[in-house]
């Protein structure tokens, strides 16, 4: 009787370690994005992506990037956007210039999940944007540029793709 005891108790504790480090896993994932599709991530950080967030509203591509397709996106951060000329943002954020606006943010996205050590692998190389044009990779010391502009964070995961950030908005 007392080993069938210490046989349930240990099993008992056993399961409860083993639920409690799947627990831990599950919540260390969904903490790194692992659980968050593409905007769902690029929405906590209003402060720097809001800009981004409204564009890809306005062109009507916020539900591509909840898809479950896999997706790598260059996001320019909202300093990037302050840097276009005046009044370009407003005109590009016009219901009329959509089809135009669109282009420009599929120029910011490839398909499948290019993380920062393979994209390191692509220097002098080009890869094609969903909008069917292609941007260079470019690789400084450490540093990674795609059409020029500087990667300032790398490999931000999400369940269905991985977010760069970086320092101009490009155009096609």
């Amino acid at each position: 009787m007392k080993r069938t005891s210490k046989g349930i108790l240990f099993c008992t504790v056993f399961a409860f370690i083993f639920l409690f480090c799947i627990g831990v896993h599950a919540q260390s994932n969904m903490q790194n994005g692992q659980n968050k599709n593409i905007v769902d991530v690029l929405k906590k950080d209003d402060k720097q992506f809001s800009t981004i967030m409204k564009a890809l509203d306005a062109a009507g591509l916020t539900d591509t990037l909840k898809d479950e397709g896999l997706y790598t996106i260059f996001v320019p951060n909202n300093r990037a956007f302050e840097q276009l000329p005046k009044g370009a943002l407003d005109n590009l954020l016009k219901p009329e210039n959509k089809d135009q606006l669109k282009d420009v943010l599929t120029y910011h996205i490839t398909k499948g999940k290019l993380p920062s050590e393979e994209a390191a692998k692509l220097n002098n190389q080009e890869i094609t944007m969903l909008n069917g044009k292609p941007v260079k990779v470019e690789v400084k010391g450490k540093d990674i540029y795609i059409q020029g502009a500087k990667v300032l964070r790398a490999d931000m995961d999400a369940k269905n793709g991985i977010i760069y950030v970086i320092d101009t908005v490009i155009m096609p």
